[in-house]
């Protein structure tokens, strides 16, 4: 199976550079085949890129929105038959609409193919210009990316930056950007990122499981006379030590919860729910997670200064655990793992783009945002 990673982008992005940079350590062991798409006559770019070993494919007559459709299938067959390669780089056009380059792999007749993910590459010092004169496709290469990668980020400011991805996220609002300078990341971290993996998403499942078996640890550790969690079901297990319980509406054992405080022995199977139905609840019906990728900077103290006040209950909410890669204000980055009372900030390697993980119960998601600046 051939996988197929398109690299969109507006003129001068940057695509070229970002691939040279993925081949020398993004795509390692792979057999590689590039397909260019030159817009006019002359192909200025696979020259340098065959001085690493990647053959070329250039069609120098048109876009591959318009008149190459038709050669760029023949093409790309031709490609998987001659060289079976392991991955297939496409770089079209410039000024093409990645929409009608996803179109045209989509329409080949092979089995043998896969789409691994198409990025778009923004310049973000002029990713506000492009979208305003040249919004038809600029924002179509938005639009349809499942990865956004800025470029020329170094020396940006952070509102500039914010202000590129807050115009980026009206026309896309779930593909992963990285706002983070390409010198900071290797290119698995970007890889990682067009692929979508490790994305917020992971981050947040991976904590809340991690908060979900030290619950389950610690109840057994703390030898408590209930044996309300003698089931499978380890999620629900730190309902006794909070509240939370409140908004399960629907069902009356969450009655027992109230047992523990008042020093009474529990009965938690006194009742008659079939299956015990409270043990059912799924994770996300008793945890709340909030997550924000930022490229903000932040210093250390201000770091320390938030993990502290995260412990005011009263303010933001049951705080369980939270985590987080940010940048730092004197350009190192900043790493951080919280459990209440136990802050580690430390630094370590740069992040494709600044993330923020809190998990919880009754948490005030407003609060938050405001306090780590992640509005």
């Amino acid at each position: 199976m051939t996988k197929i990673t398109i690299f969109s982008g507006f003129l001068g992005a940057g695509k070229t550079t970002l691939i040279k940079k993925l081949i020398k350590d993004g795509f390692n062991g792979e057999k590689l085949v590039l397909i260019e798409n030159e817009f006019g006559q002359i192909g200025i770019d696979g020259g340098f890129l065959q001085d690493a070993g990647i053959e070329i494919t250039e069609m120098n007559s048109g876009c591959i929105c318009c008149s190459l459709v038709g050669d760029f299938g023949e093409a790309l067959k031709k490609v998987l038959a001659e060289y079976a390669p392991d991955r297939i780089l496409i770089e079209p056009s410039g000024v093409g609409k990645l929409s009608d380059v996803i179109r045209a792999v989509q329409n080949i007749d092979s089995q043998d193919i896969t789409l691994d993910g198409f990025a778009t590459v923004v310049d973000a010092k002029k990713c506000k210009m492009y979208h305003k004169n040249f919004g038809e496709f600029f924002n179509n290469q938005i639009t349809y990316a499942s990865c956004i990668i800025l470029s020329h980020t170094a020396g940006l400011s952070e509102d500039k930056i914010n202000e590129c991805v807050a115009l980026l996220r009206e026309c896309n609002p779930a593909a992963p950007i990285v706002t983070t300078d390409w010198e900071q990341l290797t290119g698995r971290q970007l890889v990682d990122a067009m692929t979508q993996q490790n994305t917020l998403d992971d981050e947040l499942q991976e904590l809340l499981e991690e908060e979900t078996a030290h619950h389950h640890h610690h109840h057994h550790e703390d030898g408590e006379e209930c044996h309300c969690h003698d089931h499978d079901h380890d999620e629900h297990e730190h309902h006794h030590d909070h509240d939370e319980h409140e908004h399960h509406h629907d069902h009356d054992e969450h009655e027992h919860h109230h047992h523990h405080e008042d020093g009474e022995e529990c009965h938690c199977h006194d009742h008659d729910h079939d299956d015990h139905e409270h043990h059912h609840h799924h994770a996300d019906d008793v945890f709340t997670s909030w997550g924000r990728e930022t490229p903000t900077a932040y210093s250390q103290d201000e770091i320390n200064n938030a993990l502290k006040v995260l412990e005011d209950e009263s303010k933001y909410g049951i705080i369980l655990r939270a985590k987080g890669i940010v940048q730092g204000k004197d350009g190192e980055w900043i790493h951080f793992d919280y459990v209440p009372g136990v802050p580690d900030v430390r630094t370590g390697s740069a992040g494709t783009i600044g993330r923020l993980c809190v998990i919880g119960s009754k948490i005030n998601e407003d609060a938050i945002a405001e306090l780590f600046h992640a509005e």
